[in-house]
């Protein structure tokens, strides 16, 4: 276990012990022509509400070591508190998007190590967040919105889309819909097969006072 102040979200690039310190040598890079693992692949990524950005590496849970199986911290990064509140995360490629206090905020991850604030979508109380292909689904007190990431260090919100709701918590995506825990309000379902022009595809009530996830 890592202590932390108040993690509250983790992202794991592939669930898969890939051991990306494995994948080196001739045999790899000639023979198979396989390219190499980004280093983001040697990581879990974690929120804190107050800490911010946590990496640890998990490569000790791949080494064929029992013995060695405690995780440690790599990094912990809340640049000029810009993460302060953060809630949840999903990573796309490099790029981690947090939403906090401040936002949705995007941290470039390419060197893992020394994480860079790229830009902050300002939001009214930001909650979940979801990548699919080039647009983020993100929650917040107005409902659901989108932004367009299409340039991941210009990521832009799509104006006049929103799905109002009056306590949108998080998101879950599959294929053309967007399913969102909206506390007394249900399930919303909504149908995102034009990312830019969401509407409203039904709500699922019957049982549900408080939904959150």
């Amino acid at each position: 276990a890592i202590p932390s102040t108040n993690a509250t979200c983790l992202s794991l690039l592939t669930t898969q012990p890939i051991a990306p310190y494995r994948n080196e040598g001739e045999l790899m890079r000639v023979e198979n022509q396989e390219k190499p693992f980004h280093p983001i692949y040697n990581y879990a990524v974690i929120t804190d509400s107050v800490e911010g950005l946590i990496l640890t590496d998990v490569n000790t849970l791949s080494d064929l070591e029992p013995r060695n199986n405690f995780l440690e911290r790599a990094v912990t990064w809340n640049e000029d508190g810009v993460l302060n509140g953060a809630r949840y995360l999903t990573v796309g490629g490099h790029y981690a998007y947090i939403t906090a206090d401040a936002g949705l905020v995007v941290v470039d991850l390419d060197d893992p190590l020394k994480p860079v604030h790229v830009a902050t979508v300002p939001l009214n109380d930001a909650r979940g967040v979801h990548l699919q292909f080039r647009y983020l689904f993100v929650t917040d007190a107005d409902g659901l919105k989108v932004i367009n990431v299409t340039d991941q260090e210009n990521p832009v919100l799509v104006e006049n889309n929103v799905i109002p709701m009056t306590n949108a918590q998080n998101i879950a995506m599959a294929r053309t819909y967007a399913y969102v825990a909206a506390g007394s309000e249900g399930l919303v379902i909504v149908d995102v097969t034009d990312p830019e022009n969401m509407f409203e595809f039904t709500r699922v009530t019957d049982g549900l006072v408080d939904s959150r996830d």
